[in-house]
């Protein structure tokens, strides 16, 4: 493939980090990134590519059109792979107003700069014009929650978001397909499950109860822990946005899961187990031990799953990850990289707990 150039909003965040890093390290493409560095963005998570040549950042805010329209101007983009969003559904409940400006105005702010550019292109640069791409990264909560063990999340499951952010999603999910219905903007959509792996800040599940359990402190869990999520190793799905950028067809949308439902108190059971053998608790007993069950969240979805067969058969694409060796990787970089983490707790957020509805 002849090497394209990517702007990847977001792109230091922990999806989109992995993204860029899969970029550089497996092709000749050359990438841009743009990203607010708020305090879920972290330029450490880039440093393996920061040396690159084909590497460029550009710290700016999506919501800010003039800055969009210069990055579009200087770097001249292909593809564009949108994934600045806020994300933690705990966030959006106790302030959701930052959700609605990113994640809806900001997604409206960067089709418009788009679609000026990509009509530019079509009047300069046709060839350039054709292959142009406008990718938006999206999740399965927009679907809401399925009722029962049966069932799963297809490309045409109706909208039915519960949560603040899940809502600003689905949002903005609408605003790119009405851009390409509208102005023939060429726009790919895909909606992912549960993301883990390396870099992944710590106010989620996986990596809070890691560190929290390396620390000796309790394990939150939400209600009985019952909550069905499909897990995805977060290089996976750097490995299938890609795939979907580069090969997917304009206006489609595909959903990106990782075959893997569990129940959190699962996830967290066998993450105990894991760090029980590689790194046995200074306290004594089991990490188990450290299991608190708390309040639920407000509006908690109780199951989601995702039908991932349309991007296997149309693109060809599988997950190379089990849940079990995934994890394995995943609690594994953070015995590794300690100064990576604890530089994000020396930050705005200690493990506290969110999403109790006190901004409600």
């Amino acid at each position: 493939m002849t090497p394209k150039t990517f702007l990847v909003t977001g792109g230091a965040g922990f999806i989109g980090s992995a993204v860029v890093r899969e970029l550089i390290q497996a092709s000749d493409h050359r990438v841009v990134v743009v990203d607010k560095l708020t305090y879920a963005g972290n330029l450490e998570s880039l440093a393996p590519v920061a040396g690159s040549d084909r590497y460029h950042f550009i710290q700016a805010d999506i919501c800010d059109a003039q800055a969009m329209a210069a990055a579009f101007r200087a770097h001249a983009p292909d593809i564009v792979m949108h994934l600045a969003a806020e994300s933690h559904v705990d966030r959006s409940i106790d302030g959701p107003a930052a959700f609605i400006e990113t994640n809806m105005v900001g997604t409206y702010t960067l089709l418009e700069v788009a679609r000026g550019y990509w009509k530019g292109l079509q009047a300069e640069r046709p060839t350039q014009a054709a292959g142009f791409r406008f990718h938006h990264i999206s999740t399965d909560e927009v679907y809401g929650d399925l009722e029962g063990p049966e069932g799963l999340f297809t490309e045409t499951t109706p909208y039915a978001p519960s949560s603040p952010y899940s809502a600003s999603k689905a949002g903005s999910d609408h605003l790119v397909r009405a851009w390409q219905r509208t102005y023939g903007l060429p726009t790919l959509v895909t909606n992912c499950s549960n993301n883990y792996g390396p870099y992944h800040f710590p106010e989620k599940l996986i990596p809070l109860m890691i560190l929290n359990a390396l620390a000796g402190k309790p394990l939150p869990v939400y209600g009985d822990g019952g909550q069905i999520r499909d897990w995805l190793y977060v290089e996976d799905h750097a490995r299938a946005l890609i795939r979907v950028a580069t090969r997917g067809q304009p206006g489609e949308t595909y959903n990106i899961g990782g075959h893997n439902e569990k129940t959190n108190l699962e996830v967290v059971h066998t993450l105990c187990d894991l760090l029980q053998v590689v790194r046995p608790p200074a306290f004594g007993g089991h990490y188990r031990d450290l299991i608190t069950f708390v309040q639920d969240r407000p509006g908690h979805d109780r199951r989601y799953a995702i039908d991932a067969g349309k991007i296997e058969r149309e693109l060809g694409w599988t997950p190379q990850e089990t849940f079990e060796s995934g994890l394995g990787k995943t609690v594994q970089w953070y015995l590794d990289n300690p100064a990576w983490w604890q530089r994000v707790l020396d930050g705005s957020y200690q493990g506290e707990r969110l999403g109790v509805g006190a901004g409600a």
